[in-house]
């Protein structure tokens, strides 16, 4: 039985079925999303990163495919705002109670509101983070949307 992480015990909660997936973290990857694609043997598309961020200086959480890359002008539009940006990593780690690398957008210790990549929600499972380094939970990503209390917007770079 994998560990139990905040995220996990909120899929749980929330009676969502979902796939736990283990591998070994590589500490110090630049792109850690595409690392976990790698490892997992799974389309980067299909592997969704959890960043956290800063609209007009509230946070948000944003989740978006492994190789794609913010639009913030989007982020900031997905939550009403006027500008975003990347959230310090020691605020996010607070934040969520999650170490960087292993952020969830399920489970945090404060919810804050939450988008997914519009354009990934067509696959008929997604990856993503479990709540710890080298764990990921595969789900479908209308159970994601629901166990995130997510909306669905355009939110990458071109």
């Amino acid at each position: 039985m994998a560990t139990q992480t905040p995220a996990t015990r909120a899929l749980s909660a929330a009676k969502i079925t979902y796939e736990v997936i283990e591998y070994d973290y590589v500490q110090g990857q630049d792109k850690i999303g595409l690392h976990a694609a790698s490892a997992i043997g799974e389309d980067p598309q299909k592997v969704l990163k959890t960043l956290m961020v800063l609209v007009d200086d509230r946070p948000a959480c944003v989740v978006i495919p492994s190789g794609n890359s913010l639009s913030m002008k989007k982020v900031a539009s997905a939550f009403g705002g006027k500008s975003a940006q990347m959230m310090p990593p020691d605020k996010a780690e607070r934040l969520t109670g999650f170490h960087t690398g292993g952020i969830s957008p399920f489970g945090q210790k404060r919810a804050c509101p939450t988008a997914m990549e519009q354009a990934a929600m067509h696959h008929d499972t997604v990856v993503i983070n479990g709540g710890k380094r080298g764990m990921m939970v595969r789900l479908s990503p209308a159970d994601a949307m629901r166990a995130a209390k997510a909306e669905a917007h355009p939110l990458c770079a071109e």
